[in-house]
This record gives C-alpha cells, sequence and structure tokens, in this order.
C-alpha cells in the first residue's frame, strides 16, 4: 500500500513558523508569519515527523517494532501475525490469515488515506515472483538499466567476473581515472549483490581501491558489467 500525501500527515515537535506564501498574503499585516501545526512539505523534520506518527499509531494498535530494523512491525493474534515493513510512504504487509490482512488494511485505511497497490510485484529495483512453490527475488530490469547506464548493453558477454590469472593490487604506478565515476558503478554494482551473489567476491574486492582507481581497476569492473550480460 501507499500512503497519500504522507508527508503532510506528521505532527512536528518544535515551534516553527514560515513566511506569508505567495498568494496568501495578508496585506493588512504584512510582517506577520504562520505557526504551523502540521508538517509541512520540504522541512528538514518531515521524515521524522512521519515517521514518529505512523510508529505511534502501530505500536498503539498491538504491534512490536523490530529491534534491528526499526521500519519492521510485527503483531501476533494467537498463532497466527503479521509483518509490515515500512519505506518512507511505502508499506509492504503480510499475514498467515485473511482476516489479518483484512483488519490491517481496513486499520490503516481509516487513519491515513491509502491506495492499496495489489500484490508486490516490484519494490526497490526487486522483481518479486509469487508462485505456489515459493517466493523469488530477482533483479533483471535493474541489471539492463545498469548495463544501459554504463552502456555496456552491447558489450562481448564473459564467462567470468574476473580474471584468476591477473590478480588486482594498488598499481600505484598505473593510470588514474575519474573516481566519482568509479564509485558510481561500484555502488550500483555492490545493489546488484543482493540477488547476484555469484559478483559478490568480485565486487568487493573492487571496493578496496575507490580511494586511488586506476585503469586495471576500472577494466575489471566492466568485466564484472560483462559477465552480466550473458
Amino acid at each position: 500500500m501507499d500512503v497519500k500525501n504522507s508527508f503532510l500527515n506528521g505532527f512536528i515537535k518544535e515551534e516553527m513558523y514560515v513566511r506569508q506564501p505567495p498568494g496568501f498574503e495578508d496585506h493588512t499585516l504584512p510582517d506577520h508569519v504562520f505557526k504551523l501545526q502540521k508538517a509541512l512539505y520540504g522541512l528538514k523534520q518531515i521524515l521524522h515527523a512521519w515517521y514518529d506518527r505512523l510508529s505511534s499509531f502501530l505500536l498503539r494498535n498491538g504491534f512490536m517494532r523490530g529491534k534491528v530494523d526499526t521500519t519492521f512491525f510485527k503483531r501476533e493474534v494467537g498463532k497466527d501475525f503479521i509483518i509490515v515493513q515500512i519505506y518512507v510512504d511505502d508499506i509492504i504487509f503480510r499475514a498467515t490469515n485473511e482476516s489479518l490482512f483484512n483488519d490491517f488494511s481496513d486499520l490503516m485505511k481509516n487513519e491515513f488515506e491509502m491506495s492499496m497497490m495489489g500484490e508486490l510485484k516490484f519494490f526497490l529495483g526487486l522483481q518479486i515472483k509469487q508462485e505456489n512453490k515459493g517466493i523469488y527475488t530477482h533483479q533483471q530490469k535493474y541489471t539492463e538499466e545498469l548495463l544501459m547506464k554504463f552502456k555496456m548493453e552491447d558489450v562481448k558477454p564473459m564467462k567470468t567476473s574476473m580474471c584468476a590469472s591477473n590478480p588486482l593490487s594498488k598499481d600505484e604506478s598505473g593510470k588514474p581515472i575519474d573516481q566519482k565515476i568509479y564509485k558510481c558503478m561500484i555502488e550500483s554494482l555492490l545493489y546488484l549483490t543482493s540477488s547476484r551473489l555469484d559478483i559478490m567476491h568480485s565486487v568487493c574486492l573492487c571496493t578496496r581501491f575507490q580511494s586511488n582507481p586506476q585503469e586495471s581497476h576500472l577494466k575489471t569492473v566492466n568485466r564484472i558489467l560483462c559477465y552480466l550480460v550473458h
């Protein structure tokens, strides 16, 4: 589910004022300001205000907050339970029976303006496939977009992600490359390792050289991208 106008649902704890916005000025009191009663889009406090209201609401209604991941909530009813994962204004939930599912849906709709998005199929770059045998995740779309981003979609595929006969080193005598581009490639590949464990070792090895990347390091990263083509 998705919360409509979630950033307008938070309550701010601080006493805050804003200037009169264009088109809403009081010409009899031009030097006056407005005192905010609720969070306003664009404030630095907006994310905290929204999360505080949502988490407090869930805790009041019998949910327990995760100790490791504080955006994860769980509620148990007898032998059944429902789990809820929050990402800003997107909410994923799953229950062991339909009654808990419907109760949670009604609970949220009564408190917030919600949009039901249906069965989870895509979330934060992860594609989800739900079947009777189980739930599977992959990042095919993310991989295709990654290859297009670095103009590697038409390269010759590689059978391995690294060359075993040419181990990476600091290569201090090599030719330096743009550090920003290298870091961007590494960060993009790191997110892909959540579903592609076969590139985990190669990518993590390349992360060691982000402070001073050389052409030899970029060549290895490009090879990883070529490996993803196959």
